[in-house]
């Protein structure tokens, strides 16, 4: 009979030589309630597995688990990658068709990672309404073509595959979508552990830590963020976005001292980052991502004169291309300009960060523009406000 997830995981932690309470702080979860999940009488969040099989280093059995469990006994003698891609995660969305594609060579491979590079590029620019649906079937082709090939072949289609569903979570997210969101990132996880990839397992939490971050909880985003830096074996680059997303969370909680050492962090592993990478980039495509989050942070602390100068330097650096960053940033120097009493400036530079985010229709731009809109609201009488405003608001209503 197969194991249970319990069973399973109550032998890994043995094996690790750790006691339930010793894995429940290590994974920040309570004892109690990893003890239910052991005992099987709850059943494990995604989450969790990921956490539980990360800190005890088996290699996935935990995850896979998790998704598969005892019932889907067909799944036996399968292994990890082979079980992972057949189909179980993908929904309606599998391939249809009769008749075995012939196998890609090194072309095809490019051309698939050209249509995605161009999405991304669509996605800096415009409404995330525009590329999902394309973003959704690229994936699914890419999935059902990782099933077909095994080998090498198989596994960089897969990887492929992975970073496409990761990136439709973001849009998802910047469509509003948050149940979609979480759910592609997972997926995306899941694709990058099964070929061997654990940036995108990581990155998860790190995306994960953003949703915390615009709901305003410090706690979450600092936890997830955390957690993405010391759970599997992820990359410089990935790790250093990790700690930028923690810094945030100190900021926002108010913590410059913390904020500045996981910002020190961020920096140091981003200088270690590998320049060049056969998929595309995970995260922030800015020349200094960095850089615009600690203005971002400078804001959350109070120091708004500050983090607007940060972010009006940083904002010049943005290729007019990069829109959907143009409006974020945009819409968060114009909020610090306005809470450090430039009133008239916040407005000026209103107006150019308005147009951007007209163009990318985001849900998360949205968030800072209502909050800006409760800021200028205390100076409605103030002429370059009352000139604004109109625009401010047309946009926020119109959906």
């Amino acid at each position: 009979m197969s194991e249970t997830f319990g069973e399973l995981l109550r032998a890994h932690r043995v094996a690790a030589g750790l006691s339930m309470g010793q894995l429940a702080k290590l994974i920040h979860y309570s004892k109690g309630y990893l003890s239910k999940i052991e005992n099987d009488l709850k059943p494990p969040t995604p989450t969790v597995a990921r956490l539980c099989d990360g800190v005890l280093d088996v290699g996935g059995r935990l995850v896979e688990a998790a998704v598969h469990g005892p019932s889907q006994r067909d799944a036996r003698g399968l292994g990890r990658r082979q079980v992972l891609v057949a189909g179980t995660m993908l929904g309606a969305g599998a391939l249809t068709g009769s008749g075995r594609r012939p196998v890609p060579d090194e072309q095809v491979i490019a051309g698939m990672r050209t249509s995605f590079e161009q999405l991304r590029g669509l996605g800096l620019r415009t409404s995330p309404q525009v590329v999902l649906e394309p973003l959704q079937a690229l994936q699914h082709t890419m999935h059902g073509m990782a099933r077909e090939n095994a080998g090498p072949v198989g596994t960089r289609l897969l990887l492929l595959a992975a970073r496409i569903a990761e990136y439709t979570g973001w849009m998802c997210q910047e469509a509003g979508d948050e149940q979609g969101e979480l759910w592609w990132t997972r997926h995306a996880s899941e694709l990058s552990r099964a070929a061997g990839d654990p940036d995108i397992a990581s990155y998860a939490f790190v995306r994960e830590a953003g949703l915390a971050l615009y709901r305003q909880d410090a706690s979450a985003t600092i936890n997830l963020a955390q957690q993405a830096q010391w759970i599997g074996r992820a990359g410089s680059r990935v790790l250093a976005l990790a700690a930028r997303r923690e810094a945030q969370g100190h900021a926002l909680a108010g913590d410059r001292g913390a904020a500045e050492r996981a910002f020190d962090r961020a920096a140091g592993q981003m200088e270690m980052a590998a320049p060049d990478s056969p998929y595309p980039v995970l995260g922030s495509s800015a020349p200094d991502p960095l850089e615009l989050a600690r203005g971002w942070a400078l804001s959350d602390l109070g120091l708004n004169a500050e983090a607007a100068a940060v972010l009006d330097r940083q904002l010049a650096l943005l290729p007019a291309t990069s829109r959907r960053s143009l409006a974020r940033f945009g819409a968060r120097r114009s909020l610090a300009l306005a809470l450090s009493g430039e009133v008239d400036e916040s407005c000026r530079t209103l107006a150019f960060t308005l147009d951007h985010a007209a163009h990318v229709d985001s849900a998360t731009v949205r968030t800072e523009l209502r909050r800006l809109a409760r800021t200028l609201g205390r100076w409605h009488n103030h002429g370059a406000v009352r000139e604004i405003y109109p625009d401010l608001k047309r946009l926020l209503t119109h959906r």
